[in-house]
């Protein structure tokens, strides 16, 4: 089968997060058994316009929204037999906000994959894109996508999509990479650390994470792990704030690096306004690092079980407290902390993968081979 994947950005690209690895992650599984595999996303200067990685073909054109006028006219060539995207038999359409809308053009069966609804993240665009993609995603992408399989990756991003109208998403869950065999020791400064993995925007909040060091010893450091488009507004705050003795900015960097991070962090914090999941999460629970975030941040109520694996607060006034507290109690930290590991074990790429293909095979009506 050939099969479509299409998304805005990949993980190459300098703002690439948890949702470009979730796609990628189904992409390989989906090359590995046999199937053509095509990943359409935007272009950008730290990749070539076409390369093949882990058996997916990466087809890179447009920028941030010629991405979308780029594909539907590569979408319409394949539908007459023409260009990279002829005989495409499935297509996955992902809604970073806006999808697509591939469905419209592609003649075969699509799929609108999406992670959340982006209602809290559009007010840092301007106030009339902000209008416009939220118009786009609350009210026009439900009315072309009606009738065609949704798939999201949570109960919560489920049932913000109940809220628009879209009733049967199916729920394909993240995975997790395995952890490296071999994996650098980060050393040990005598610091106690605290560590946040993430895209650097707004609404991820990570000004939260800094200020909270107010309330802590100044053995205290926080290890900001991931780079994004606010990075510099972010080193603004931390020096207004006078804390970049404490705050390390480490932006992107290499997986063994970012696990041995990780594995030395007594807490991980995830202050984001909005999560679909929360990959970071299970990504510290590999090393028995309990998350504090946000319960009104959707998806965080389904990666961290509240009191078990980690803790959810309601607000900022509760965050500082909630993290005194745990590092002051070595015992629950550490409880909260194996628990999560233990969660952490049941995800798998595979599983998520093997999902994806039964849906792909089921509207192709393809019969599995033996």
């Amino acid at each position: 089968m050939k099969i479509v994947l299409l998304c805005w950005r990949d993980s190459t690209h300098p703002q690439g997060g948890g949702s470009e690895r979730y796609l990628e992650r189904v992409g390989e599984y989906l090359a590995e058994r046999g199937h053509e595999v095509i990943f359409r996303s935007s272009a950008h200067t730290d990749a070539p316009r076409k390369s093949v990685r882990n058996r997916v073909t990466y087809r890179r054109g447009g920028g941030k929204y010629g991405v979308y006028v780029t594909t539907w006219l590569e979408l319409l060539a394949g539908r007459v037999g023409l260009g990279p995207l002829r005989g495409a038999e499935a297509i996955v359409d992902t809604q970073n906000g806006i999808p697509f809308f591939a469905r419209l053009v592609a003649g075969v069966p699509t799929v609108l994959l999406t992670h959340h609804c982006h209602r809290e993240q559009w007010p840092v665009a301007s106030p009339v894109i902000a209008r416009v993609g939220w118009w786009l995603e609350s009210r026009v992408a439900p009315l072309v996508y009606r009738g065609a399989p949704y798939v999201t990756v949570s109960e919560s991003s489920r049932a913000d999509l109940e809220a628009l109208g879209v009733s049967g998403a199916r729920i394909i869950a993240n995975g997790v990479d395995p952890l490296p065999e071999l994996s650098p020791l980060a050393p040990d400064d005598g610091k106690t650390h605290l560590v946040t993995l993430s895209r650097l925007v707004p609404h991820k909040q990570v000004e939260h994470a800094i200020a909270l060091l107010h309330q802590l010893p100044e053995t205290v450091v926080l290890d900001v792990i991931g780079d994004g488009w606010w990075a510099d507004q972010l080193r603004a705050f931390t020096e207004k704030q006078q804390l970049t003795e404490r705050v390390r900015f480490h932006g992107q960097v290499s997986e063994d690096y970012k696990h041995a991070l990780l594995s030395r962090a007594s807490l991980h914090l995830m202050p984001s306004r909005k999560e679909g999941w929360g990959l970071a999460v299970i990504e510290a629970a590999q090393h028995g690092v309990a998350t504090i975030g946000y319960a009104q941040a959707g998806g965080l109520r389904d990666s961290i079980e509240d009191g078990v694996t980690g803790v959810l607060v309601g607000d900022e006034s509760e965050l500082g407290p909630t993290v005194v507290g745990l590092l002051n109690d070595a015992s629950r930290r550490q409880r909260l902390g194996e628990a999560a590991r233990a969660l952490s074990a049941r995800f798998s790429w595979d599983e998520t993968g093997a999902q994806f293909e039964r849906l792909l095979r089921d509207l192709v009506h393809e019969t599995p081979a033996s």
